[in-house]
């Protein structure tokens, strides 16, 4: 169970031994060097990329890059004002230190352009996160170049997020047990967790994880660039969405880390062509690791089925490389997983096609029609008054839905399509699909407790808010239109589940749930 994908038999040489030392739990399948034709491929690949516009410009970075030193400079005159409001002499306040790092996938180097900035505010022992969320916020209202500023306090990993300059930022805090912070301080020693709080822990995870990602792929520029294809064939295809239980960029990341360990010289072509292959013939529930288990103990969980019974459960485990190691797809589904096998599939066949034929990469990022596949739909109606409590709404819906006796295969599109009722509030239609096995029986009963089932279990989490309201309908495909446009009906969805909505309006998601008679 613990190991990973094998080779084929035969003795390993010095070269692999060594190989496995530097990068992570290494069996190899090939150390094949590309040949010309892969060459060629890849850079079919990139041009195909760029026609998806998914680079960013050189202005593009710098503006970001500008962003990042103003947001470091307020973070160490914070820290300084702080230290010197609690008796620390100017001078020592001066050089205490803070530091903000950057994680997810601008540290990868695959952002799309207009992305997220993910950052951390690493603060010595006299600074608290109660001040990050008081004083630190009350400077950042100050800024002219801040909007849209939000303090998430009481989140699982608090986080303050705001609009700096025209890009969104959600940012971290950490407060580590050092009465300074270098700018040189290496966030990757595990002993820097001893004694922290879990929140501190979870927020030094991102950069953790982050960074050891690309210490252990073994040519970073190929990772990049596969990591950017399989992200925009996974949005394409619909299924890049860790809330509606698919995969967030951080599983797709350690995918694609470990297809490079598996071929550490191939292009990056070949890689994507690999990362196909290996995936649709994975079985699972068997993890996937980029290196061995942790043996550090610092009192914190980390995903271990031996000692924990729910960890036997995880249906598609793939594991953070850092202390504590965690399941970073925990939440997904059995529909998921039988969706994304099922696209690993056709992801293999298509490249396959790309490789040793002369189809073009733009087949790959073909979007799925959605809505011609099923027969027969279930349609949800869910209303919130935030995207964000809309977002967590279609996860919660979607996991209860799979657990009903009538439903084979419970299959949300996290992209949207979206029209506009009225002046103020929007209608997001969220396409879900559910096959069932006998689409001739009554099943009011059945949709009435699962409506129900969805309402008590939000309150029970304490996730039901004002205005978030909940309706599912059977109905046919033909039907479909009572819904949904006829246009919109033939479009093939290709919104992302990153795609962004404005939080001041009303949102209200039809699930669509298609099934075959």
């Amino acid at each position: 169970m613990w190991s990973s994908h094998r080779a084929c038999n035969g003795t390993r040489n010095n070269e692999e031994n060594t190989s496995q030392k530097n990068h992570g739990m290494i069996t190899v399948i090939s150390r094949a060097f590309p040949k010309p034709l892969d060459i060629l491929k890849t850079t079919d690949l990139k041009d195909a990329l760029k026609r998806f516009d998914v680079f960013e410009s050189k202005e593009e970075l710098n503006h970001q890059m500008d962003i990042l030193n103003k947001l470091n400079s307020l973070i160490k005159q914070w820290i300084k004002q702080v230290s010197i409001f609690r008796n620390m002499p100017e001078l020592v306040a001066e050089n205490v230190g803070a530091k903000l790092y950057i994680f997810g996938s601008r540290k990868l180097g695959v952002h799309n352009k207009g992305a997220d900035i993910d950052a951390l505010c690493v603060a010595p022992r006299h600074i608290y996160r109660i001040d990050f969320f008081t004083s630190f916020c009350e400077l950042l209202k100050r800024q002219p170049e801040v909007t849209d500023l939000r303090a998430v306090e009481q989140a699982f990993v608090p986080v303050i997020r705001m609009n700096f300059n025209g890009i969104d930022v959600d940012m971290l805090f950490a407060r580590l047990l050092l009465e300074q912070i270098p700018d040189s301080l290496n966030l990757q020693d595990d002993f820097l967790l001893k004694n922290l709080d879990r929140k501190c822990v979870r927020s030094l995870n991102g950069c953790r994880v982050t960074d050891e990602i690309v210490r252990l792929v073994p040519n970073v520029d190929n990772f990049r660039l596969a990591l950017r294809t399989i992200k925009l064939w996974a949005k394409r295809r619909g299924i890049y969405s860790n809330a509606l239980g698919y995969l967030g960029g951080v599983s797709w990341a350690i995918l694609v880390a470990r297809t490079c360990q598996l071929y550490p010289n191939a292009a990056a072509a070949t890689l994507v062509h690999r990362f196909f292959f290996v995936l649709s013939q994975w079985k699972w529930p068997r993890p996937i690791l980029l290196k061995e288990l942790s043996k550090v103990n610092l009192g914190f969980t980390v995903w271990d089925p031996r000692v924990n019974r729910r960890d036997r459960y995880h249906l598609m485990p793939i594991i953070t490389p850092v202390y504590p190691q965690q399941n970073s797809t925990f939440n997904v589904t059995n529909s998921a997983r039988e969706i994304m096998t099922e696209e690993f599939k056709l992801g293999f066949q298509i490249t396959s096609d790309i490789i040793l034929k002369n189809q073009t990469w733009d087949k790959l990022f073909e979007p799925p029609l959605f809505f011609t596949k099923y027969g027969h739909f279930i349609v949800l109606l869910a209303s919130a008054q935030s995207a964000e409590e809309h977002r967590q709404w279609c996860g919660l819906v979607e996991s209860n839905l799979e657990q009903k006796h009538f439903i084979i295969l419970a299959h949300i599109n996290p992209g949207g399509l979206t029209s506009w009722c009225h002046s103020v509030n929007q209608i997001h239609i969220a396409p879900c699909v559910a096959e069932i096995q006998n689409p001739s029986v009554d099943l009011t009963h059945d949709i009435n407790s699962f409506t129900e089932t969805v309402r008590k279990y939000a309150m029970v989490i304490n996730m039901l808010k004002e205005g978030m309201k909940f309706e599912a309908r059977y109905v046919r495909g033909k039907q479909l239109n009572q819904y949904i446009s006829p246009g919109l009906l033939k479009q093939k969805i290709t919104r992302s589940v990153e795609s962004h909505t404005t939080e001041q309006n009303v949102e209200s998601d039809y699930g669509i749930i298609p099934v075959d008679e």
